[in-house]
């Protein structure tokens, strides 16, 4: 019985060395066919202009075609469900912004389970976003616009690129930190909401910095302040949110790499790597400054935990701005 035991014993370890040596040797194959990186946003966004960056340079050190596919849509759940979908071998992968944890927040019947379904791979990139008002408007900083805001509740409206996005969110965290009662208008993007700011149709928008930013040198619109914790190396004359008037406020736009769920982890290390090595190249960190957006990777356990509080946070202003999408 005890020789028998131990047999077992062995078989089951030298089962499992294998198992292990197989997926080692899987990932060192790896990628053995094309990859693709699902953008569920559309050609021209901040996250498809990442992607494609990666794209370039993974494909140039794996030797395999590495091909953007957009597939916008619902708020990014749509191609968020076709990678949540896909084989778990690493050849398809999304690349996703702020926007996955904002979904998680407003839908309520998701075709998958945002924290289950997906293997964080690694951060890509950060970036504020700006709050913009029109000269017109009167208020010439976060202290300003918090003041009058007070003095006319319900009566001012802020912009935003659209239900569920990063300047949104953004927006409703800083009305729900400074207490105050305003109006969301939500728009098909940043461009629509910062004309209207311009020509005094809703009295300020979040917006993010690159669209931004020629309004704001040509002194068209004030800029009060970014979401960050420190200033934007393109911006630096516009101060934090937090220094100009709302202490401890801090909202962060980001990007980052997913997989689908169950793939193998020497795969997802092998993935993050080269993310890590190709934002370390100087030419990208350029490139990325030059968007308004910070190269910012990490490690799989690391952002796995990011993601989890950044969907309990979205959660969290959701539930108390009551914003749905469904």
């Amino acid at each position: 019985m005890y020789f028998s035991r131990r047999k077992f014993v062995q078989f089951a370890a030298t089962t499992a060395a294998l198992a292990v040596s197989s997926r080692i040797v899987r990932a060192q194959a790896y990628p053995t066919r094309p990859v693709r990186l699902i953008v569920p946003l559309s050609a021209g966004s901040a996250a498809d202009i990442l992607a494609r960056q990666l794209a370039m340079k993974m494909g140039e050190s794996w030797g395999q075609p590495v091909v953007v596919e957009n597939r916008p849509g619902a708020g990014t759940t749509l191609g968020a469900d076709a990678v949540a979908k896909a084989a778990p071998d690493g050849h398809t992968l999304l690349v996703n912004s702020a926007a996955f944890a904002a979904s998680a927040a407003i839908y309520s019947r998701l075709q998958y389970d945002p924290l289950k379904d997906f293997a964080p791979v690694s951060q890509i990139a950060i970036a504020p976003v700006v709050l913009v008002a029109a000269p017109s408007f009167g208020a010439r900083s976060i202290k300003d616009l918090i003041e009058l805001a007070k003095g006319r509740p319900g009566q001012i409206n802020f912009g935003s690129a659209g239900l569920g996005s990063s300047t949104h969110f953004a927006g409703e965290q800083f009305k729900i930190s400074a207490g105050l009662n305003v109006v969301h208008v939500p728009y098909k993007g940043p461009s629509e909401a910062l004309l209207d700011t311009l020509t005094g149709r809703i009295q300020y928008s979040m917006a993010p910095l690159v669209p931004a930013l020629p309004f704001v040198r040509e002194g068209k619109l004030l800029g009060l302040g970014v979401t960050t914790v420190q200033r934007s190396s393109i911006l630096p004359d516009v101060p934090t949110i937090a220094e100009a008037g709302l202490p401890g406020y801090e909202y962060q736009d980001w990007w980052g790499a997913f997989a689908p769920a169950a793939t193998p982890l020497p795969v997802v290390d092998k993935i993050g790597k080269e993310i890590v090595r190709i934002l370390d190249l100087p030419e990208v960190n350029q490139q990325l400054l030059s968007q308004g957006a910070e190269a910012r990777s990490s490690a799989p356990d690391e952002f796995t935990r990011f993601v989890r509080a950044k969907v309990e946070s979205a959660r969290q202003i959701a539930a108390l701005a009551a914003i749905r999408a469904d």
